[in-house]
C-alpha cells in the first residue's frame, strides 16, 4: 500500500531587523524547518538602503527564485516586519499566506526617534517611511499575527527609561502597562488594528529570536491564523 506524501507547507521568508544579518534568524528558521516549512532568510542593508529599496530587492529575489502562483508566508523581526508591510502593499501580485511580526514597531519607534535626533547615522535610511511610523497600511487581505515582548533588556532601554520618567511626570501620566517594553520597542508600538491576533510573551527584543515558545507560537499562527492560548 502506498502512502501519500505529506503536503508541502508554504515557503516562509524570514526577514531580520536593524543592524542584523540573515544569520540571526537561523534558530527560528531551523525550528520552522523541523515543523516542515521551507524557509529562506532574506538579507538586506538596513543602514545603507531605505525600506522601498529593500522591499524591491525582496521582490526581485522572489521573481528569480519563486513562482507567483505559490503562496508565501512572511516572518519579520522588528524593522523586518515593516519591510513586510511595505512589500505586501507595493507588490500585490504575490500570494501572501500569513505573516508574523516579532517586536515590530508598527506605530513607529520612540527609541528610533531619540536616536534619529541625536545620531541619525545609527538608524541610517531605515527611519524614513519605516521606523518613523509612516509605513504603508496593511492590505485587508493579509492575515497578520503580532508577537510583542515585555522583558526590558537591551541598549534601547536607556532611551525608554528616560522616556518613561518623562511621561510619568506629565499632566496625564500613562498606565504602567502602557510603558512596558522589550528593551527596544514598547508593547503599544507593536499594536496594529488590522492584525488578526496579538500576543505578549516574556521575552526581550533580541531574545525572542532564540526562544522556543516564540518559535512555537510563530509556527502555530502560520498554520492556524491565530496564536495558541
Amino acid at each position: 500500500m502506498q502512502h501519500k506524501a505529506p503536503k508541502q507547507k508554504t515557503r516562509v521568508i524570514l526577514i531580520h531587523g536593524l543592524h542584523q544579518t540573515p544569520w540571526i534568524m537561523r534558530p527560528l528558521a531551523k525550528r520552522l524547518q523541523a515543523a516542515g516549512f521551507d524557509t529562506h532568510q532574506y538579507g538586506y542593508r538596513s543602514m545603507r538602503d531605505g525600506i522601498k529599496t529593500n522591499s524591491a530587492r525582496l521582490n526581485s529575489w522572489l521573481e528569480t527564485n519563486h513562482h507567483p502562483d505559490h503562496p508565501i508566508d512572511l516572518v519579520g523581526h522588528s524593522l523586518g516586519g515593516l519591510i513586510i508591510r511595505d512589500f505586501v502593499a507595493q507588490y500585490p501580485k504575490w500570494k501572501i499566506g500569513r505573516c508574523v511580526t516579532l517586536g515590530t514597531p508598527h506605530r513607529g519607534s520612540v527609541c528610533a526617534d531619540y536616536i534619529w535626533r541625536l545620531t541619525p547615522a545609527v538608524v541610517g535610511r531605515s527611519y524614513v517611511d519605516a521606523l518613523d511610523g509612516t509605513v504603508a497600511p496593511l492590505p485587508k487581505h493579509v492575515t497578520l499575527g503580532v508577537i510583542a515582548g515585555n522583558r526590558p533588556y537591551g541598549l534601547g532601554q536607556l532611551f525608554l527609561q528616560y522616556h518613561n520618567r518623562k511621561m510619568r511626570k506629565s499632566d496625564k501620566p500613562p498606565l504602567n502597562e502602557q510603558l512596558a517594553h522589550d528593551g527596544t520597542v514598547y508593547i503599544e508600538e507593536t499594536r496594529i488594528e488590522s492584525a488578526a491576533d496579538h500576543i505578549i510573551m516574556p521575552v526581550s527584543h533580541t531574545g525572542m529570536l532564540v526562544n522556543p515558545e516564540v518559535a512555537e507560537q510563530t509556527r502555530y499562527f502560520l498554520e492556524h491564523g491565530r496564536f495558541k492560548r
